[in-house]
């Protein structure tokens, strides 16, 4: 099997304690976080250019986690950022124009990715028409997972460790025991992953 770096990318205002991106992060040690300059008044050169530096310097092809606002990043990538990603799983993505904050993001591509991807989406999503999640996925070439009454697939929406997308990262990895080698699961994990 061959290594993969693990790059995490939070969304608009990042993924505070308990979110399953900072779960994620304390059980993959490995892993690599993009921490952006500016979490509340976000700019796409800046977050992208983040991004981008992170993807380049890992040391082995990349796989992306992103939630929300990170997702959108993640599309916007340059082509030598993109061409070292492995896969990406794509949470909960935003829609820009719905808020003003954000809308330096718009227009969100609408070009199939380099690379194999996951979308995520949930049926009451205040952020994001899981129309529009399914429209992003389909432009995208990616793989589309529709949850029911999950909301933004956070901690407010009751999304702490989040077994199913610990599974689907390792079908991005091609890893059955687990991503990168992490810690073992927690029981409650264990039982339902």
């Amino acid at each position: 099997m061959n290594p993969t770096s693990i790059i995490i990318v939070p969304g608009w205002r990042d993924s505070g304690p308990g979110h399953w991106q900072s779960l994620w992060t304390e059980r993959l040690p490995e892993a690599r976080r993009v921490v952006q300059d500016d979490w509340i008044t976000p700019t796409r050169n800046a977050w992208v250019g983040t991004l981008e530096k992170t993807v380049l310097a890992a040391p082995h092809p990349v796989v992306i986690v992103a939630h929300s606002l990170g997702c959108i990043a993640t599309t916007h990538l340059g082509p030598e950022a993109a061409a070292r990603i492995h896969g990406a799983l794509l949470v909960a993505p935003a829609d820009p124009e719905r808020r003003a904050i954000l809308n330096d993001f718009a227009p969100v591509p609408y070009a199939q990715l380099p690379y194999r991807s996951v979308v995520v989406a949930s049926s009451n999503d205040p952020y994001c028409p899981i129309r529009l999640a399914g429209a992003y996925a389909r432009a995208w070439g990616s793989e589309f997972v529709r949850m029911q009454q999950a909301g933004h697939i956070n901690v407010e929406s009751g999304h702490g460790e989040w077994p199913l997308g610990w599974a689907l990262l390792q079908s991005l990895t091609g890893e059955q025991g687990g991503v990168g080698a992490p810690a073992p699961a927690p029981a409650a994990l264990q039982a339902t992953a």
